[in-house]
């Protein structure tokens, strides 16, 4: 339930009271007051959230009105007393109207919000400098890129295009604040070479698009949604949706540093696919459940916005999804380990000279100009009941078999094998070897 405090003119509060009855209200109260231009009828109403909206459109005839409306639920509970438990558990979803109030709520205090973007940008430079993950985690959940994105979409649905563009505004400068502070630091402390966590960073799958598209419908459903009728936490979607902003950010202010732009790019490719597709998918959620360009005390609005920057976005994100497929392996570097280490692993099962111990399949972190370099270092043994051969042998026919099976798979990489032979020991296997006399007598105590 919501709550409003309605000022109508005087003699009209029965009527405040009967649209308020109808749209499902409850608990209403009229009373007579004085406001700023003599005697007004107050009505406190108590109304579902779905049904917010219609029941303010409905009372725009008592014009002149004036509303209070107070943004967090209430418990109303009326007779008849035994059907309190059910009067308490009304958790419908936010009405669209309260949606887009909030979003125009969060686009006001620019200190704070660049403040939370510094921050996350050195935290994330700390966590991506020393390898830390958990200062990662810490810093998606301060950096505050899920207001604007999340924003953009409410905007989108709206077709409100002054707070589309002043949500991209925010969005783009709290990512340049971020990218300035990691780069500043890297630049104080001259660091020279990419981290682990920095390389890590970079590697994207072929299945990237994903995560902002589910990251923008989770944001959308958890802001329409009552603040009761879920256990997951603004916090929690607000991390979601922030999951692959704030490393990507860090990484591309770190790599500009110290010359390293195709980790750079990676990064830079992350962002834009981000804000893509969190304002596609959000978008689409938000207008399925009534968000519009026209509702109760909102002619901002124009029609033709949802559709163009609905089209904008799909064209940006099929633009993104060509550059990542289009280029490979760049954008594609964990899709192609994982192909590439599953390739190894049926080329030495079906050597018959070996058995695969473990498989290591990684893009190193140097960068060596005119090549994708990929490091592949296996660890084998003699299979039973192979012919004999020896290490050496071994070694160059799986070096050999594995090289052109990657080549074969036109990853687009160049291989760099390294095989070592691992022989049992002799007390491994059976009793060969194992000492089987008596034990002596222990030693005298002293």
């Amino acid at each position: 339930m919501r709550q409003l405090i309605v000022q109508v003119p005087e003699g009209r509060g029965d009527e405040a009271l009967a649209i308020a009855e109808r749209r499902g209200g409850v608990n209403l109260v009229q009373f007579a007051g004085r406001g700023e231009d003599g005697p007004v009828d107050l009505a406190l109403l108590n109304l579902p959230n779905h049904r917010l909206g219609e029941a303010l459109d409905d009372l725009e005839a008592l014009s002149p009105l004036r509303v209070t409306f107070i943004p967090t639920g209430a418990l109303t509970l009326h007779p008849p007393a035994e059907e309190a438990p059910t009067q308490v558990t009304d958790v419908s979803r936010r009405s669209p109207i309260e949606v887009y109030l909030g979003g125009l709520q969060s686009v006001g205090s620019w200190r704070g919000f660049l403040g939370y973007a510094g921050a996350a940008g050195a935290v994330v430079w700390i966590g991506l400098f020393t390898n830390t993950v958990y200062l990662l985690v810490a810093a998606m959940l301060i950096a505050p890129f899920a207001g604007p994105a999340m924003n953009a979409a409410v905007a989108t649905a709206r077709g409100d295009g002054q707070l589309l563009g002043r949500s991209l505004l925010r969005y783009f400068a709290a990512l340049a604040l971020t990218v300035a502070v990691a780069a500043a630091l890297s630049f104080a402390l001259r660091q020279e070479i990419a981290t682990t966590q920095m390389v890590s960073a970079s590697m994207l799958s072929s299945t990237a698009v994903l995560l902002p598209l589910v990251a923008g419908a989770a944001g959308a459903l958890n802001l329409i949604q009552s603040e009761r009728s879920s256990l997951v936490s603004g916090a929690a979607t607000g991390m979601l949706v922030a999951a692959s902003l704030a490393p990507p950010a860090g990484l591309v202010g770190m790599s500009a540093v110290i010359g390293r732009w195709d980790l750079a790019v990676s990064g830079l490719f992350v962002l834009l696919l981000q804000i893509a597709g969190i304002n596609l998918s959000g978008a689409l959620v938000f207008r399925a459940v009534g968000l519009s360009a026209h509702g109760p005390r909102y002619s901002r609005g124009r029609r033709w916005v949802f559709p163009a920057a609905l089209c904008v976005t799909a064209a940006a994100l099929a633009a993104l999804l060509a550059w990542q497929f289009w280029s490979p392996p760049n954008l594609q570097r964990s899709t192609r380990e994982q192909r590439a280490a599953a390739a190894v692993q049926e080329v030495v099962n079906s050597s018959r000279t070996a058995s695969l111990i473990e498989a290591n399949v990684r893009f190193t972190r140097a960068s060596i100009s005119g090549q994708n370099s990929l490091l592949t270092t296996l660890y084998v043994q003699p299979a039973e009941g192979a012919p004999p051969a020896s290490d050496e042998e071994i070694k160059a026919r799986l070096t050999r078999m594995v090289t052109d099976r990657i080549v074969r798979e036109d990853f687009n990489v160049t291989p760099l094998v390294d095989v070592t032979v691992i022989r049992p020991s002799a007390q491994s296997s059976g009793d060969q070897g194992r000492d089987t006399s008596e034990p002596g007598p222990l030693p005298p105590s002293p």
